[in-house]
């Protein structure tokens, strides 16, 4: 078996891969993309880091590929439909680097808090500004962290060790868990209320693009201080700047930008009070052998003995029984991922799974993870096919399984319920024919649209013309509606719309949604 290594991995990594009976390993980074396109074909397994970019392109010209390895968690770099409708396993390695970005963000939070990046610029340049530089305790600060996965716990660990108090907003995890860990869970408001510092370790999605932004600073306390070393475009970057220039905020680390590299004249860096990484979070000796050890292992795994591993598109199931529950594990991830960002409100204490009718008498563990991987993805950038059972457990969250084969309108039912503090949320999907994904109901609403693209939802009140003000607003910014559907209690009470559009809705355009008439809220749903 050929595999291509076409960026740089650490030796032990390559070593691996060199001395693994059965695999013949090319190393040659620096690939132009017609260089790669070029060679591509010839070989079995690839393995990358964030350089190479596996598009499109590259999976059709790789007629020999059978498995992507990424050293690291990201895989934002990997066209994951295409490679999964050819039949490429995309593997990551989501454990290796967690250690060293929570401690780049703690050692950020030190410098910026003691203003140590400015007083060693300034004694470089000859001066002794002794008074200049004073900074702020640590000790009884309050620490309100945004999103307590993998990174975020082990930051609020390290914290507690500074005799910090740790306050936390994560919907996602239960309090029983939040308590084990000794912080203290608050809604978003009462964190932006309460924090001295504020950290982010989410990944970037709808429901976190700019997160803070003018009106979440307006919110904070006067002198706040900001970190962010998750993903670029979580924080409003022009509304940072202002909010420290007006004062509000006191200073900013960020080792994340929108654009990456960020233009050399970015007006953050025009400010003294802002100190900055160039994305160093998981750049250490010993996270780029971790990641790299473990790519090169599951590499070899998968195509000398057929073992999956870490997938971020294919659970562990062999080839037969997947060929036979492809459409139901993608039913599952949809469904998990509709109604994870369906949701309003947090506070998860339980999934409650249910199948119904003829998918009840076949394997449902593979759709299980599934149902869990779609939900727990727009929480986490590190959840998989394989790990998502163990992320939801690490969360507290309880994971509750039944069947029956009694259905009363379906062949088929797939029903998750979230069970939150404020009460039960649920969605059902089946499955017409082969492979028509439906989902059938959502919260309350019987509905049937398809899971697929960009979906935005609207809770509205049942009332004449609010489905023509929203198609005039959406044609007024050039976005084509592909579908509709309604569901409704019943006549002039609450209804949901759920209309399938061709672009993205920006939060501009969904805040003109809002102010419409008989409109409650409006979310975008992507798929």
């Amino acid at each position: 078996m050929k595999v291509l290594v076409s960026d740089n991995l650490a030796k032990a990594g390559v070593d691996i891969l060199e001395n693994m009976p059965g695999i013949d390993v090319d190393v040659n980074t620096g690939l132009s993309v017609e260089g790669l396109l070029e060679i591509i074909g010839d070989y079995d397994g690839l393995a990358i880091r964030s350089a190479t970019k596996v598009t499109k392109e590259v999976l059709a010209a790789a007629k020999n590929l059978k498995v992507v390895g990424r050293a690291g968690i990201g895989v934002d770099n990997v066209d994951i439909p295409e490679a999964t409708s050819r039949g490429v396993i995309v593997m990551n390695t989501p454990g290796g680097n967690t250690v060293t970005t929570a401690e780049h963000a703690i050692s950020m939070m030190l410098s910026m808090a003691r203003k140590i990046p400015q007083a060693t610029a300034s004694m470089k340049a000859g001066k002794w500004e002794k008074k200049k530089f004073s900074g702020v305790e640590l000790l009884n600060k309050n620490l309100g962290i945004i999103g307590i996965g993998n990174i975020g716990s082990i930051v609020a660990d390290r914290a507690q060790g500074l005799k910090m108090k740790v306050i936390a907003y994560d919907p996602f995890i239960t309090e029983e868990k939040a308590a084990e860990l000794n912080i203290e869970l608050v809604s978003l408001k009462d964190l932006y209320a309460r924090a001295d510092f504020i950290s982010i370790h989410t990944p970037l999605n709808n429901d976190t693009r700019n997160l803070l932004d003018k009106k979440a600073f307006a919110k904070m306390k006067d002198g706040v201080m900001i970190l962010n070393c998750a993903r670029g475009g979580i924080i409003n970057e022009d509304d940072l700047y202002d909010a420290i220039k007006k004062g509000k905020v006191a200073s900013a680390a960020l080792d994340v930008f929108a654009q990456e590299p960020p233009a050399a004249d970015h007006k953050l860096f025009s400010l003294d009070n802002v100190i900055c990484t160039p994305h160093l979070g998981a750049s250490t000796g010993e996270a780029q052998v971790n990641v790299s050890v473990a790519v090169a292992n599951q590499i070899a795994d998968y195509l000398l003995n057929g073992t999956i591993l870490n997938s971020v598109n294919v659970p562990s199931v062999s080839a037969e029984l997947l060929i036979t529950l492809k459409p139901q594990i993608e039913l599952g991830e949809k469904m998990g991922s509709v109604l994870s960002q369906s949701l309003i409100e947090g506070g998860i204490k339980e999934l409650e799974i249910e199948y119904s009718g003829e998918v009840a008498s076949q394997v449902t563990a593979p759709i299980t993870s599934a149902i869990l991987k779609g939900f727990l993805s727009a929480l986490t950038d590190s959840v998989n096919f394989v790990n998502a059972p163990a992320v939801a457990k690490e969360r507290g969250m309880k994971v509750k399984e039944t069947t029956s084969k009694e259905v009363e309108d379906y062949a088929s039912l797939i029903t998750v319920t979230a069970v939150l503090s404020s009460g039960k949320r649920s969605i059902a999907g089946t499955v017409f024919g082969k492979k028509d994904l439906r989902i059938v109901r959502l919260h309350r609403y019987a509905v049937e649209t398809a899971p697929e693209g960009n979906i935005l939802m609207l809770m509205n009140y049942d009332k004449p013309g609010v489905i023509g003000n929203v198609g005039n607003l959406l044609g007024e910014h050039g976005i084509n509606i592909a579908s509709m559907n309604f569901g409704r209690e019943k006549k002039g009470k609450n209804a949901i719309s759920l209309i399938n559009v061709d672009e993205d809705v920006s939060l501009e355009v969904l805040n003109k949604i809002t102010e419409l008439p008989n409109i409650i809220s409006a979310k975008l749903i992507k798929l």
